[in-house]
């Protein structure tokens, strides 16, 4: 039997994402906001209200990063969304984050997060919050490379919102199957 916890914001897994931009006097600033994923091939959408710093920041720049928070910096993660850029100018080295300008959009890098999307803003829409982005280029740090050269999960150690229990959980990359092979076993 099944029990209706009516229309939330419950899915599994949830990504946290750090959201980073520079201020308007060129300071790193992030934010961590669980409410986002990929809208299509080239697009991520985020649930961004309007006053956030960042949403200012995002919508003066007209990019930003999005890097993968992970086991190690969870901490730092949490603590840059449960502090306002509003209320804490300097929350970004705070958090223990240094910058590296992205190559390709006017947004900062975090060094510390090894994973991140560099975007700029197809739209932002701030009755909705609803925020697109262009993905023009995915950086990953070489320490969380395989020998092949793709993303070690176990390496890069991503973690996950459980939006129902507010915990963080690891994802441990332990693999269980093969995309597009394993379902034809049915057909």
């Amino acid at each position: 039997m099944r029990k209706n916890f009516g229309a939330k914001p419950w899915s599994y897994p949830q990504p946290v994402f750090i959201i980073a931009t520079y201020n308007q006097d060129g300071t790193p600033n992030a934010m961590n906001a669980a409410w986002c994923g990929i809208h299509s091939a080239n697009e991520v959408c985020i649930c961004m209200g309007a006053k956030h710093k960042t949403t200012e920041n995002i919508e003066a720049k007209k990019a930003f990063t999005i890097s993968m928070a992970d086991v190690e910096h969870m901490v730092a993660c949490d603590y840059i969304g449960l502090v306002s850029g509003v209320n804490e100018a300097d929350k970004f080295s705070k958090a223990g984050f240094t910058a590296e300008k992205s190559e390709f959009v006017d947004a900062p890098l975090i060094k510390e997060l090894p994973m991140a999307l560099e975007c700029e803003v197809v739209s932002y829409n701030k009755s909705t919050g609803e925020l697109i982005g262009k993905i023009v280029n995915v950086s990953i740090d070489e320490c969380v490379l395989t020998p092949e050269g793709t993303v070690d999960v176990k390496k890069l150690a991503p973690i996950t919102f459980d939006p129902v229990n507010n915990k963080y959980l690891k994802i441990d990359g332990e693999a269980i199957g093969n995309a597009f092979k394993d379902g034809a076993k049915l057909k």
